[in-house]
This record gives structure tokens, C-alpha cells and sequence, in this order.
């Protein structure tokens, strides 16, 4: 990720977050599974206030390094975003403004105690957004295909995807980043399904993007250029 982040958050995830959580300087936001600490550090250079939290020590610790010059700003914690009672203990005594979470949901085995931690520590008129792989179209082994039409007499290229096991919440393997070994786990809910979680809460949705990236060039494979890899969702208490 770097101090800047991939393609996939500079181009997809950032501009559509940002747009929906609209951040002000002087609000008070958490920052849910926080990851590298790019965002938050994001944050505090808009003058905003964070509290950010991360269920692995190490990349807290690589955060705070990274944010180390924002210590008045950002405070970072280790806690486990299914575990309700470590979560709610992060407020200190304030509401936060908002709440933001950036691609974590799939990595979270139960999501309800996140969402009803985020819920009840937002004040009144609170948003929580958050982002996620798409369900309806990065499902579990799902296929991407390209295909080059002539039947014209003018070619064009055509993608997709073939999505299959939709509906049903599976836990299943994915490989982390391009060019790399290592495989982790994603959990796939249908989109019914996180919604409905969120409404539990008590949330109510009030925004939704879809952010795919732009075409630049003629691509010689599946590209996202039609088809949304990622959905950005904000709630309101």
C-alpha cells in the first residue's frame, strides 16, 4: 500500500469515500479496522480528529510510524471488530461525529457487533460509511471473461463477469494483492444480508456509490471499467 495507497483506493475507494462521509475540520471520526493508517492520517490533515482501531498489532504499530507526526490528532488502538464490548469501550465519553471503515467488511467474520458498536457511539444524525468488494459481482469463485467481437466488421472489446453462489454467506480464500503468495480469507454476504444487519443496528441508508475506473486506454484484458469491483454505503443514525 505505501505511503499513498494502491490504484484501487486512490481511484475507486478514496474519491467515492470521500464524497459520502464529506469530513470537516474539528469532527471527531472513527476509523474502523483501519488497516495501514492512510486514512486516518488522511483525516488528520483535513484538521479532523480520529480514532482508529485495527484487530492486527502489527500494522497498528506501522500506522502509528506512519502518522507519527498527527499523535495530537489520531489515536490508534488494538481491538477485534466482532468483539461488541471491546469496541464500545474505544468512545470516551464524546459521540463521534462519524465513522468510516475502508474494504473490511469481507474480512470480518460477524459484522452485527461493528455495526451496533458503531451505532450506538455515533451522536444523533451520525454517519457511519464504509466500504466493500461488491457482493453482487466479486462473488465466490467468481469468473471474469474478455471477449473481442468482429461479427461487424468493426471489432470491439467486450467484458464481464459470471458470477456463481451468490446468496448464500460462504467463507472462501482470495488471493491479497497482485503478485502475491499469500491467500486470505473473505466472508461473502449476499447484499440483503449486510443490509438487513445494518438495519438491525438501526441504521437507515441514505448513500450509495458505485465507482468503477475510467478507460484510458484499449485494454487486453478484463479491466473494471462497466462493472463496479467495490460498494461504498453510508448510514445515518
Amino acid at each position: 500500500m505505501g505511503d499513498t495507497d494502491n490504484q484501487y483506493h486512490r481511484e475507486i475507494i478514496r474519491p467515492a469515500t470521500l464524497k459520502l462521509l464529506n469530513p470537516h475540520p474539528g469532527e471527531y471520526i472513527l476509523d474502523a479496522a483501519c488497516g495501514s493508517g492512510n486514512f486516518s492520517r488522511l483525516l488528520a490533515e483535513m484538521g479532523v480528529r480520529v480514532t482508529a482501531f485495527d484487530y492486527c498489532s502489527t500494522l497498528i504499530e506501522h500506522a502509528k510510524k506512519r502518522c507519527r507526526e498527527y499523535t495530537h490528532l489520531i489515536d490508534f488502538h488494538v481491538a477485534d471488530a466482532t468483539q461488541y464490548v471491546d469496541l464500545i469501550q474505544l468512545q470516551s465519553g464524546t459521540p463521534f461525529d462519524k465513522a468510516v471503515s475502508n474494504m473490511a467488511v469481507m474480512d470480518i467474520s460477524d459484522i452485527s457487533p461493528l455495526m451496533k458498536a458503531v451505532y450506538e457511539m455515533l451522536k444523533p444524525g451520525g454517519v457511519f460509511v464504509f466500504s466493500s468488494v461488491h457482493p453482487c459481482f466479486q462473488t465466490p469463485n467468481m469468473r471474469k471473461f474478455t471477449e473481442i467481437n468482429d461479427y461487424t466488421g468493426q471489432a470491439f472489446i467486450r467484458m464481464g463477469i459470471q458470477t456463481y453462489e451468490y446468496i448464500h454467506p460462504k467463507k472462501h480464500e482470495v488471493t491479497a494483492l497482485a503478485r502475491n503468495d499469500k491467500r486470505i480469507l473473505y466472508f461473502h454476504r449476499p447484499l440483503s444480508m449486510i443490509l438487513n444487519i445494518c438495519f438491525e443496528a438501526g441504521f437507515m441508508l441514505d448513500g450509495i456509490e458505485e465507482p468503477v475506473f475510467e478507460q484510458t486506454n484499449t485494454p487486453s484484458g478484463f479491466e473494471w471499467f462497466d462493472i463496479p469491483p467495490s460498494v461504498i454505503l453510508r448510514l445515518r443514525k
